[in-house]
């Protein structure tokens, strides 16, 4: 099977429960460093530094969260389907 047709058909695939907690909280992080970087004024460089890893760990949760398949109701998924 080719791989991008495999990360499409998981990245459409039902997520868990918990990955989709951890998918809102990337998501929160990502957002709160994208603000930082893009404040108006003066910011320090510190700051400026920690924003861009906050970005990049909230991108990396998103990211391994929607891969992560739920199969118990993909399985079902695919039953309604047949039927």
């Amino acid at each position: 099977m080719n791989i991008l047709t495999e990360v499409k058909q998981r990245a459409t695939a039902p997520t868990p429960p918990f990955f989709q907690k951890v998918k809102k909280a990337g998501l929160i992080i990502a957002a709160i460093g994208t603000a930082v970087l893009t404040a108006p004024g003066t910011v320090p460089a510190i700051l400026l530094t920690y924003a861009g890893y906050a970005i990049t760990a909230g991108t990396v949760l998103v990211s391994i969260s929607q891969l992560t398949v739920d199969e118990q109701r993909l399985e079902e998924k695919l039953m309604a389907t047949v039927q």
